[in-house]
């Protein structure tokens, strides 16, 4: 049973997510490749530490910040700790025939681990899952009508987050387990607009506008595992493994279409194709890892990551094929002077 005082860290932790569960995945600019799939996936790369070692750590066990990457290594979780990330990004997208500079910011995470007791450790946060923000037009001739044009212009905005509690509990005094359960949510709206370029003709150009609306609501859930072992009296060794099971993220999608003049104002009332639920499929996410350190001011760390995403459909439509990924990181760090208390 919980304590008075552990009830009260874990409703706050709780509250936290509440207060910022609004919050909405957004996108980081225009980025093309948003289009397809869910959008810009975001990988299970845990927080700003693991971030700082280029997305690794799902068995570097840390009692100062929080480890959501891996559910197990909660157990390490010492005091309570707050983190916040806040990403940003500035690019340049061209092709044959121009560039595009935009940039953009969003969340990067919310989070709070909480010691429950000396063997079991809890965490709640929030971020985002994925992220769609994507404009681009194309112009093609019509076989038809020589000298018209067909412009066809794409659009999308939205994205999809997760609000997560994850609690990781030691079996034995080398080995941690740890389960995460998500809830994720988030809307998605696209739009394709086509408008015929007709020349030497004063008529205002009339744009049919498709759009699609999808509201995404479902749960998913992750589970994680540690060892630890000393090989030598300065050396310990880690090994770990972390699996996001497969879901079908159930949704709400609406399809509708609408004629705008050239000022975008809509011209008479949109017409509903269709209304009604369905699910896109996300495969299962498989992540390995095994670090070295010596207890005290450096670990050096090696993850694998490997997600099958040949299987994604979405919503019973033809997808563009997907390929599977493997994502392979290498990473350390190093603290010079682990007690300063002056001193970075």
């Amino acid at each position: 049973m919980l304590t008075n005082k552990e009830m009260k860290r874990l409703v706050l932790a709780s509250l936290v997510v509440v207060a910022a569960g609004g919050a909405q995945a957004q996108g980081l600019g225009n980025s093309p490749y948003s289009r397809i799939g869910l959008g810009e996936y975001n990988a299970n790369t845990g927080g700003v530490r693991q971030m700082g070692m280029g997305g690794v750590g799902l068995a570097a066990p840390n009692a100062v910040n929080v480890n959501e990457l891996n559910p197990a290594l909660l157990y390490y979780t010492s005091r309570t700790t707050f983190e916040a990330g806040y990403n940003g990004q500035y690019k340049t997208v061209k092709n044959a025939n121009g560039f595009s500079r935009s940039g953009n910011g969003t969340l990067g995470y919310l989070a709070l681990s909480v010691p429950l007791s000396t063997k079991w450790g809890a965490a709640v946060g929030l971020k985002p899952l994925s992220a769609v923000e994507y404009e681009s037009n194309i112009i093609q001739g019509v076989a038809s009508a020589p000298g018209s044009r067909v412009r066809k212009q794409f659009k999308g905005t939205g994205g999809v987050s997760e609000a997560y509690l994850g609690q990781g509990y030691r079996l034995s005094k080398a080995f941690t387990v740890g389960f995460t359960a998500s809830y994720v949510f988030g809307v998605v709206d696209e739009t394709v607009g086509t408008t015929l370029l007709v020349p030497n003709t004063s008529d205002s150009l009339l744009t049919s506008v498709d759009r699609q609306h999808t509201r995404y609501s479902d749960f998913a859930f992750r589970a994680g595992a540690h060892y630890r072992h000393k090989i030598g009296k300065n050396l310990n060794m880690n090994l770990a493994g972390v699996y996001s099971f497969s879901h079908n993220l159930n949704g709400q999608q609406s399809n509708s279409q609408e004629r705008q003049n050239s000022n975008g104002t809509l011209i008479g009332a949109a017409t509903l194709l269709n209304n009604g639920r369905g699910s896109t499929f996300v495969p299962a996410l498989a992540q390995v890892g095994i670090s070295f350190d010596n207890d005290k001011n450096w670990s050096l760390n090696l993850d694998a990551a490997q997600q099958q995403w040949s299987k994604f459909n979405s919503f019973n439509t033809i997808e563009p094929a997907l390929s599977n990924t493997v994502r392979v990181g290498l990473g350390g760090e190093i603290t010079p002077d682990p007690g300063s208390v002056e001193h970075y």
